[in-house]
């Protein structure tokens, strides 16, 4: 049974440091040996690359573009009209990807556009996110990259998002069915949208490239209080054999440096939490 693996999501993580080199080195400073980042784009490439080495850190996830913020846009795999763009902002996550090393890309599949109803446009929107997806695993097959889906729930962070469950994700994967394009399984989100985590977990668990966490409602540290009881889910992704990284994408509750907020890091460190010492 492989112990879990933790990365830092340096997009909420040190919040108090501007820009991701900086977080990158105080992750690294945390004892974190892994890192992961939505949107690098600010920043060249190599810049972050050289901040991950210096930290002594592997990048293990990146997003691709959101689109145009401005716009309303978080991703554009599923967005009718915006076929284009996707793949211009695929190839550049690509080519970030492979300066900093990183093998997974969460292929963000975007928002139902402003205005129309969901049920109305979901069947258009899956047929534009099946051919992006299918061109997007070949591009990432030329490169050994892995591409990821990701459920954001649409009860409180984002009403308008596409994708929100792991049984539509995991329905679109299967007819997609290419076998480097995984699941990615945010535990804050499934949990919003669905509960039943320890049937979920089992059920889609062959399917997770990724896991990231978060307490529910508030979104922050597993250990701030919640619903969810994380030494029970950590233990079961350990029994179920669970091999991946698991991302610490929460909202840092505490004051202070990093180990105020239970930067959990490695084995040591879950072994706590597990026991409660």
């Amino acid at each position: 049974m492989a112990p879990l693996r933790f990365s830092a999501n340096v997009s909420w993580l040190f919040p108090e440091l501007a820009g991701l080199p900086a977080r990158l080195r105080a992750a690294g400073g945390s004892g974190f040996k892994a890192a992961e980042v939505a949107w690098p784009y600010a920043e060249p490439p190599e810049a972050l690359a050289h901040a991950a080495r210096e930290a002594g850190l592997r990048l293990v996830l990146i997003n691709t573009p959101p689109g145009d913020r401005e716009k309303g846009e978080m991703g554009l795999g599923a967005v009718p009209g915006r076929q284009a763009a996707f793949r211009e902002g695929l190839e550049q996550a690509v080519l970030y990807a492979k300066a900093l090393g990183c093998p997974r890309i969460h292929l963000m599949a975007g928002r139902v556009p402003q205005g129309a109803d969901r049920a109305a446009v979901r069947s258009e929107m899956e047929t534009v996110f099946l051919e992006n997806l299918r061109h997007a695993a070949g591009v990432l097959a030329q490169e050994s990259l892995v591409g990821l889906l990701e459920p954001i729930n649409t009860r409180i962070t984002d009403p308008q998002y596409f994708l929100d469950t792991p049984q539509q994700a995991a329905a679109i994967l299967q007819k997609v069915g290419r076998p480097n394009l995984q699941l990615q399984m945010d535990l804050f989100h499934w949990q919003i949208m669905d509960g039943n985590l320890t049937g979920n977990i089992r059920e889609f668990l062959p399917l997770v490239g990724h896991v990231q966490v978060a307490q529910v409602p508030g979104r922050g540290e597993p250990d701030s209080p919640g619903e969810l009881n994380f030494p029970y889910l950590f233990q079961l992704l350990e029994d179920e054999g669970y091999e991946g990284f698991v991302g610490c994408e929460y909202r840092p509750q505490g004051e202070g440096g990093p180990g105020g907020r239970e930067l959990w890091t490695d084995l040591d460190m879950a072994a706590l939490l597990l026991t409660g010492r």
